[in-house]
Parts: C-alpha cells; structure tokens; sequence
C-alpha cells in the first residue's frame, strides 16, 4: 500500500484485526465486529470504535449511563451497527416556585428558555428570575417564575379597577401598587392568597377617630299661667337664646362612609336663656256659638283647607288673619287650634261692633244678629 493515504482509523481497525486475527484466526469475522457509532450527548458528539452490539453495551463503552430521568434513542436494548447514532439527553432537576408555589421537575432542556417551552411555562409577559438563554447546569437550578395576570382591585369602596401584574400573591401586589394597610384596613382575600389571571381583590378601609362638634342647645320653655288669654292659646314673652355645647364623637367609618357614632364627652360652654310663655287660662266665650257657626262654615272641621283660599272652622281669609292678630298663633288660620281661631274671629266679631256679620250666610241661617 506503499504511496496510499492511510487513514488513522483503518490503521487503527487493521490493528485490532491483527490481533483478533491472532487471537481468533479469521481477520474477516474480527473487522466485522468493529463498529464506528456516532454518541450525541446533551448536543454535543463523539465518536466511538466499539465492539458493542447494542446501545446500553456502546454507552458502557464510552463511560455513560442512562438514568431514569435520562431520555435515550435508540432504546438501551437496541442492537447498532457500524455507522449507528446514539442520542442521549440527560435529565436536569428544575426547583421551580411559580407564582409563589413550590414543585421540582425533571427536564432534559439545556437552557431556561427551551426548558419553560417544554414544561409548556412559556407564557408572554412571565417574568423568571433567571436569563431565559442561559444554560441549565447538570446537577439542576432554582428557577422562580411570575407567570403575567390581569386582576381586578377595589380600594376602599372605589370604582372597581384592572391591573396586569407578575404579582405571586395578594401582598406582594399590594406592596407593587404602594396600597398600603393602615389602622384597621383588611383586604380579602388574605395577603398571602396566590394570585390567579380574574382574581377579584377588595381593600377595605376601616377607621376610628374622635371628632368634635358644637351644638345649640335649646333653651327651655317656662310656661306662666294668664288668665287675661283665652284658655287653649299662648302668647310668648320672651323668645330665650339657645345655648352651646361642646360634644366629641368617637366615629367608625368604613370605605368613608360612617357606620357608627359614640358619644365620649359633652361639656356646656354657653347656658341657655330660657323662652317664657304665657298660657291663657280665661274661659272661651260663647264657645258653643263658634262652634255652631264652624258647622256651618266648614261642617265643624277647625282644619279645613279646601284650596278656596279660605281656611279653618269659620273660614277666614290670609288678609283677616294676619290683620287681627292670628299670625302669632300660626302662618295660616287651619294650622292654628279651635280656641286660637276662635280668639282672632272674636277681635273680628267685636270690632264690627259685636255683630257676626262677617260671616253673613251663616248668621243668617243661625239666626244670629249682624
């Protein structure tokens, strides 16, 4: 073979047959047993010369084992021939926490990128908390991963709003929205509820404080009997000035709205003048006159107010009224009592000299005089 190019491997083949052909006697059968089989391991190749009939035999030759979290192709006990490829991708142990969740996972990926695809974790917009291109070593690594999620928060009872986070929990979501819990606030769910896409967190906001108010007080009525007042009407004397307190409240309010109000302390700053009223206590004149003349006016109904711009028992007008004293008693004459209306239609009566000729039908049908 003098002036060939030998290669390193047929020298090496002629080698071992020389010897088998020692050994055995047939150099035919010995190169036939010599096998040249590609090994792929975690995408890296080499080469191996191997007398090894099958893939566990070939591996064993090249000093490799498959494990059990090992994938392998052709399967162990699959026989090779010369030219044969052999894939091994060894498993690696991923301690993954995803969303705040602890779980362990074997992959045979080489970096994080290809390992969260096979895992089916590769969703837009996670967050990881290692370079998704980097290689995953062969003892494993930690990996924490924030999947993206849109939730929904109401704080303190205000319009309900969405918000896309990588949050893990409700409190770690609050503490990246700077919502902080103050006093007596809660949120619900709990702060170290794991968050999901559509969760629904609500903040209320509880507060207690004490609060101070100044109020009038009204000034008490003292009541003077008088007889020159026709019994059932008042006259007030002196209208008195309301006094003032001081009061404070301890107030709950919750999301703004007060939900509750205890009194702590009241101190009176400013006594009040008593209002002095003068009761009539003179018997009602011909009261069964008026009455009569009522039931004619208005059917003996002292409250009539039939829109015909005329009120009360004996139907005066706004002008007569006011124009005879009834104002002090009450705005409209309906409104004031039977013995009041029967005070002013006296002053009405006697100032048209004693007669009842201001209420001409009826005193004519009663038969009393004008």
């Amino acid at each position: 073979m003098t002036g060939q190019q030998v290669s390193k491997r047929t020298l090496a083949r002629a080698a071992v047959a020389a010897t088998l052909l020692v050994l055995t006697g047939g150099g035919a059968t010995a190169v036939a047993m010599d096998k040249s089989v590609t090994i792929t391991v975690d995408g890296e190749t080499r080469e191996l010369n191997t007398f090894a009939s099958t893939v566990g035999a070939a591996l064993d030759a090249a000093g490799l084992r498959a494990g059990e979290h090992d994938a392998l192709a052709p399967a162990s006990t699959a026989s090779i021939g010369d030219g044969s490829r052999i894939v091994l991708k060894r498993g690696r142990l991923l301690r993954m926490t995803v969303d705040g969740r602890s779980r362990e996972v074997w992959t045979t990926a080489l970096t994080v990128e290809e390992a969260l695809r096979q895992l089916g974790m590769h969703s837009s917009g996670a967050v990881v908390s290692a370079d998704r291109s980097r290689r995953i070593p062969l003892e494993g690594m930690a990996l924490d991963l924030r999947t993206a999620k849109v939730v929904t928060l109401v704080d303190g009872g205000a319009k309900p709003r969405e918000v896309a986070t990588n949050a893990a929990t409700v409190e770690e979501l609050l503490r990246e929205l700077g919502v902080a819990l103050e006093q007596s606030d809660t949120v619900n769910p709990a702060n170290g509820t794991p968050l999901t896409s559509g969760s629904r967190i609500e903040v209320t906001r509880n507060r207690v404080e004490e609060v101070t108010e100044k109020q009038k007080i009204d000034p008490p009525e003292e009541k003077v009997d008088d007889p020159e007042l026709v019994k059932g009407t008042t006259k007030v004397e002196d209208k008195g000035e309301p006094g003032e307190k001081t009061v404070v409240f301890r107030v709950t309010r919750v999301n703004g709205k007060e939900t509750a109000r205890e009194q702590i302390s009241v101190k009176v700053t400013k006594e009040p003048k008593p209002r002095k009223v003068r009761v009539g206590t003179k018997p009602v004149v011909d009261g069964a006159v008026w009455d009569r003349l009522a039931q004619c006016e208005a059917t003996g109904n002292w409250a009539a107010n039939t829109g015909n711009g005329y009120y009360g028992g004996l139907q005066f007008n706004k002008s007569t009224w006011d124009a005879n004293g009834g104002g002090q008693y009450a705005e409209y004459p309906h409104q004031a009592t039977r013995e009041q209306q029967i005070a002013v239609a006296t002053k009405v009566r006697d100032g048209r000299g004693g007669g009842y000729g201001a209420w001409p039908h009826c005193a004519d049908k009663l038969g009393l005089p004008k």
